[in-house]
């Protein structure tokens, strides 16, 4: 579905720079709040290791190329990331079905556990931050932070039965 952009939109540089400006520290303060649940984890985990977690519990069966994809982590960085959620038995990798070369992963109960009490800190800033915008900005919210991470939404994502 595509939308026809809105002719009366006029973004100056100043708006644009002071969007950029709430998303840089937007993700300051999630981050932080990430950090500070992490410190709280009995494992080194870092941000990379959360976030593929995160990507596990929304797209089971994620491969090292699409974490990669969606991370913006090189492949070896995918791949470093994911083998230490195994070895730590956060996360389980099984044999490819087509591509043997392909293992996709999946969350194990630990790492599911581990997932949900960071995620659990983030979901409340998120919900406190839709509060503030109210009711009436959260599709908005939502379109722009959809626009915003364009293809990346479809990575990972099973495809809809036809």
């Amino acid at each position: 579905m595509s939308t026809v952009p809105d002719p009366r939109l006029i973004l100056r540089e100043e708006e644009l720079d002071a969007a950029l400006e709430l998303l840089f520290l937007a993700e300051a303060a999630l981050w932080s709040t990430a950090d500070a649940a992490l410190d709280g984890e009995p494992r080194d985990l870092g941000r990379s290791h959360y976030r593929t977690l995160f990507l596990l519990k929304r797209r089971p069966g994620l491969g090292v190329q699409e974490l990669a994809r969606l991370t913006a982590l090189t492949k070896q960085g995918a791949s470093r990331t994911l083998g230490e959620l195994e070895r730590m038995g956060l996360a389980a990798k099984s044999p490819g079905g087509v591509d043997a070369r392909r293992r996709p992963a999946v969350l194990t109960r630990d790492g599911a556990a581990v997932e949900a009490r960071i995620s659990e800190r983030l979901r409340a800033n998120v919900a406190r931050a839709y509060r503030a915008g109210g009711l009436d900005s959260v599709a908005g919210a939502r379109k722009i932070l959809s626009a915003l991470a364009g293809g990346r939404l479809q990575v990972g994502r099973p495809e809809p039965d036809a």
